[in-house]
């Protein structure tokens, strides 16, 4: 689990001689267990920010305080490493390598890891027992469904016990019945491990599985809103 702090958080880009503010003067605070839906039309700044909250971009201005450390000041190296241990990341689109078994996508973030081949097995393992797919360990991306397939980037996102999970649309490119049984795993995952989610969406259904629901306009945070309890 991971608490978030962001203040005044800005990220532009430069166009020709235009600048472009994806994001003005953020702040947010996300609690360690959250698990946070970022919505708002196209342009918003929802997946800046989850880029920003991820390590993977840097910010304009402002800070990101993920349990007490500022990763907008982290060197280079030091955030690639941070990355590796604290964030697992969930595309749209799955980003399997397509020559490689559910297994080996799933073992890949843990070649990084100094931990020896029956404890990488041991994790593989626990992941895709945790998404249904202990059954599935030796087919190729081609050979599983598109739920699946998202089923084993969710394992891939969780084998190595990141602090916080992000989300990219995870739902969608999938079914409603896909989309609600990935969601329905994401929600054990947060409910059952206490896992911090962040994650973009633009569907209201996928985001009533989060406790908490940000809005996103013209790079600024309009709405914060907590969900009502489920029934």
């Amino acid at each position: 689990m991971a608490s978030i702090e962001c203040r005044q958080l800005c990220r532009d880009y430069r166009r020709g001689a235009e600048i472009i503010h994806t994001l003005l003067e953020v702040d947010l605070d996300i609690a360690a267990g959250s698990f946070v839906a970022l919505m708002g039309p196209s342009g918003s700044g929802k997946t800046t920010l989850l880029n920003l909250l991820a390590g993977i971009d840097q910010p304009t201005a402002g800070s990101i305080r993920v349990d007490g450390t500022d990763i907008a000041r982290l060197s280079r190296s030091a955030l690639a490493q941070w990355r590796s241990r604290q964030v697992g990341y969930i595309f749209q689109l799955y980003n399997l390598v397509p020559v490689l078994t559910a297994y080996e996508n799933v073992e890949l973030p843990l070649l990084l890891h100094p931990i020896n081949a029956r404890e990488r097995h041991a994790r593989v393992s626990e992941a895709l027992e945790m998404v249904g797919l202990a059954d599935r360990h030796s087919h190729a991306p081609r050979q599983l469904s598109g739920g699946q397939e998202q089923r084993v980037a969710i394992a891939r996102a969780i084998v190595t016990r990141p602090s916080v999970l992000l989300a990219d649309e995870p739902t969608g490119d999938l079914d409603r019945a896909n989309a609600a049984q990935v969601m329905d795993l994401l929600a054990r995952l947060n409910c059952e491990r206490g896992q911090t989610i962040v994650m973009v969406t633009h569907d209201p259904a996928t985001a009533a599985s989060a406790d908490r629901t940000v809005l996103l306009e013209k790079g600024k945070i309009v709405d914060a809103t907590f969900q009502a309890a489920q029934p």
